[in-house]
């Protein structure tokens, strides 16, 4: 006997759903900040702690890690290739935060992109708004390094490279195996979940 396909469909959506809320449950707890591996670990910049850093950041900070996997959900859409220009955005977003830091607001326009990201998943916003949400991500994960040498700022840009395409590849390939026949209301709702954290994480920003 055959399985049918129509059959996985509702197991598949009854693990994709609980692994998506996740990260929407750590954005609801009063610890979810972005935290930096060096200071975790209370280690010294250099190449090897940069990297290690680099390549945790995106998981240590809820809202970057919410947002790529929510970038995921656009992906089941798209090509694999389509992230590469995502991943380069979100570099030369680094480079402009370490050439010109300190954009008033930049924490609140992160949490703000959850909500952006909702408004691509509905329909209501074209995917090419997501370029500058990215760069938006990477110019704030360079706050992090500034004042460092030169040597750890590069490993870690090539850790936080590293480890957001590593990050959107494995949810990627997750969906797909597990989520690629989400139906569009279940997919509604977690657009509706990014709309309610992200913008209860941007008035939080804001009046915080």
């Amino acid at each position: 006997m055959h399985s049918s396909p129509q059959g996985l469909r509702p197991a598949a959506a009854a693990w994709t759903v609980p692994l998506l809320l996740i990260p929407v449950l750590l954005l609801l707890s009063p610890a979810a900040q972005a935290h930096h591996l060096l200071s975790l670990l209370h280690l010294k910049p250099s190449p090897l702690a940069g990297f290690f850093s680099g390549l945790a950041h995106p998981v240590l900070g809820p809202d970057h890690l919410l947002f790529l996997l929510a970038l995921s959900l656009v992906g089941l859409r798209h090509r694999v290739s389509w992230m590469l220009g995502l991943l380069a955005t979100g570099l030369c977003g680094s480079a402009l935060g370490l050439l010109i830091p300190g954009l008033p607001g930049a924490e609140a326009l992160v949490s703000f992109t959850l909500v952006v990201m909702a408004l691509v998943l509905m329909g209501r916003l074209p995917m090419l708004v997501l370029i500058p949400a990215f760069a938006l991500h990477g110019y704030v994960l360079s706050a992090s390094v500034l004042g460092w040498t030169t040597m750890p700022i590069a490993f870690y840009l090539l850790g936080l490279l590293l480890g957001q395409g590593a990050l959107l590849l494995l949810s990627l390939t997750l969906l797909r195996r597990l989520g690629a026949r989400l139906t569009s209301p279940v997919q509604q709702l977690l657009a509706a979940a990014l709309i309610g954290c992200g913008g209860a994480w941007t008035w939080s920003a804001l009046v915080g």
